[in-house]
């Protein structure tokens, strides 16, 4: 773990936006022209789900954030500005999920994701 290309992005930086109670940190961590790609059960390699900018970015973290659930940083590689990292998520009812994202950064922010979720069901 460390710090991608000089640019103040650190595998902490991110620990804390993921770990955290509320979608802010995390949030500020992506671009205002960020996109996030995700890829699920539902929503399949051929057509994933996509979301575009900021403000729906911020919607959809403040969705999960809403949830009774846990969020745990598992592991971090970054080389230059590529970052590609695990997160476990945990339920209060015993469900549990399991993502990976790689991200590509600019200037020390977030500007694609490509995550991909499996969950227990």
């Amino acid at each position: 773990m460390g710090t991608a290309a000089n640019t103040g992005f650190t595998s902490e930086t991110l620990r804390r936006g993921v770990e955290g109670n509320s979608a802010a940190n995390l949030l500020s961590l992506y671009a205002d022209d960020a996109e996030i790609r995700i890829v699920d059960r539902n929503t399949q390699p051929s057509h994933p789900k996509v979301v575009h900018g900021k403000d729906e970015i911020g919607a959809m973290l403040d969705d999960v954030y809403s949830r009774d659930m846990t969020h745990k940083l598992e592991g971090c590689v970054m080389e230059g500005d590529h970052v590609a990292f695990s997160e476990s998520c945990l339920y209060s009812d015993g469900v549990r999920v399991l993502s990976e994202s790689m991200l590509t950064l600019r200037d020390g922010k977030i500007t694609e994701q490509t995550m991909i979720q499996a969950w227990d069901e």
